[in-house]
C-alpha cells in the first residue's frame, strides 16, 4: 500500500494530508497539523463507504476546533485537579483552562495546535514533536511521536512513543469522535455499546476523579453488556448530572500493560462494527455531550451527541492520585503505547 501526500494549508499556514489506503476500500487521511485523524472511510457489510469521523475540510476549522475532532492531545491528556502537579518534590503550573484545572494541556498551544514532521512509511506515517523543558509549564526536554498504521485487516493503529531529559507526564491520547453510520449521520444515542470494565472512576465537578475506584454494577455505567448508549444517558444521577451525559474514565478490566480488547461499538443503521484494543489502563468514553452546534466536512450539521469518543489513556488527574497507575515517565523510562480501531 502506497501513502500519498496533497496540501492541506491554507492562509500562510503549511499542512499536508497523507492517504493510507488498503486493498478492502478503508481509508484514512492525516494530517501534520496536530496529527489530526481528519477523515477515516469504511465500507460496510454491503461495500457502502462513509466517513466515519467528524471533522472538517480543510485546516480552517481546525486551526480553532474547540472540540478537538480528531486531534492528538499532548503532553497530556485529560485533566488536571488545580492545573497543579508536583514530582520529585518540584511544583509545576500548567495552563488554567477549565475552571480552575488543566484540559488536555493547552487550548491554543498543544500538540494538537502544532504542525509535526512527518516521515512515510510502506503504510503508515510517523509523526514527530519536539519540545523544550518548560514548555507549557510541562518539565523535561521531549520527543514524542505517534505513528498511523492502516491494515489489511481493516485497522486503524495508533502508536505512540516519547521520551524525555527528566521525569514528566507523557499521557498523549487521540480525540477522533466516531459516527458509524457516517460523519453526517446525527446522533450516536442508538449506538451500542460494550466495555471491558467492571469499573470507573467517579467525578466531583470539574470533571476531576475522586480517587475512588467504583464498580458499574446496578449502575448507568455499566457497559460490560453490549447497551444502547441513549438508554440510560439521561437518568437523573448526580455522575451523569456533573458530566450531561457520559464523559468519564472507566478502568480496563485485568490490565498488565498487553494490547488487548477493551471496547466494542456497533451502529444502528449501517450496522459497521468497531473493535477498540489498547495497551493502557483507561478509556474515556465521551458522548459528544458539549458539542456546539456548527457545520463540519462536507456541509454537516454537527451538535451534541453526534459523535462519540473512546480515548485510551491513564486516568484523568492521575498525576495527582498515588492510587492510579502513574503517567511519569522521563531519564531512563520511555512511554510507549498500541491503540488499534479495528472495524467490521
Amino acid at each position: 500500500m502506497a501513502v500519498t501526500k496533497r496540501d492541506f494549508g491554507v492562509e500562510g499556514q503549511e499542512a499536508t494530508l497523507y492517504t493510507l489506503e488498503n486493498s478492502k476500500g478503508m481509508k484514512a487521511e492525516v494530517t501534520d497539523f496536530g496529527a489530526i485523524l481528519v477523515n477515516l472511510f469504511v465500507p460496510d457489510a454491503n461495500g457502502n463507504v462513509e466517513d466515519v469521523v467528524l471533522g472538517y475540510d480543510d485546516l480552517t476549522g481546525y486551526l480553532k476546533n474547540g472540540s478537538f475532532f480528531g486531534a492528538t492531545i499532548g503532553p497530556n491528556a485529560n485533566r488536571i485537579a488545580n492545573a497543579k502537579f508536583t514530582i520529585d518534590g518540584v511544583e509545576y503550573q500548567v495552563d488554567v483552562n477549565d475552571g480552575p484545572n488543566n484540559l488536555h494541556s493547552h487550548i491554543r498551544d498543544g500538540y494538537h495546535k502544532k504542525l509535526w514532521a512527518a516521515e512515510v512509511g510502506e503504510n503508515s506515517v510517523t509523526f514527530t514533536i519536539t519540545d523544550e523543558d518548560g514548555y507549557i509549564g510541562f518539565p523535561g526536554n521531549k520527543e514524542f511521536s505517534v505513528t498511523y498504521t492502516l491494515d489489511e485487516e481493516n485497522g486503524l493503529t495508533l502508536h505512540y512513543h516519547a521520551k524525555s531529559d527528566k521525569k514528566t507526564i507523557m499521557n498523549p491520547t487521540n480525540h477522533t469522535y466516531f459516527n458509524l453510520d457516517g460523519h453526517k449521520a446525527g446522533s450516536i444515542e442508538g449506538h451500542s455499546l460494550m466495555l471491558k470494565a467492571s469499573c470507573y472512576t467517579p467525578v466531583v465537578k470539574g470533571a476531576i476523579p475522586t480517587g475512588e475506584i467504583a464498580s458499574v454494577k446496578g449502575t448507568p455505567m455499566d457497559f460490560t453488556e453490549m447497551k444502547e448508549i441513549g438508554k440510560e444517558i439521561n437518568e437523573k444521577i448526580e455522575q451523569l448530572r456533573l458530566t450531561m451525559g457520559y464523559d468519564h474514565n472507566w478502568v480496563i478490566d485485568d490490565w498488565n500493560g498487553e494490547l488487548r480488547h477493551i471496547a466494542t461499538v456497533v451502529a444502528p443503521v449501517s450496522g459497521r462494527v468497531m473493535h477498540t484494543y489498547t495497551t493502557l489502563p483507561g478509556v474515556q468514553f465521551y458522548a459528544g455531550n458539549c458539542i456546539k452546534p456548527e457545520k463540519g466536512k462536507d456541509g454537516a450539521d454537527y451538535g451534541r451527541r453526534c459523535g462519540l469518543c473512546l480515548e485510551t489513556q491513564f486516568y484523568p488527574n492521575t498525576i495527582n492520585t498515588p492510587e492510579f497507575p502513574s503517567c511519569v515517565f522521563g531519564g531512563d523510562t520511555e512511554y510507549d503505547s498500541v491503540t488499534v480501531y479495528r472495524f467490521e
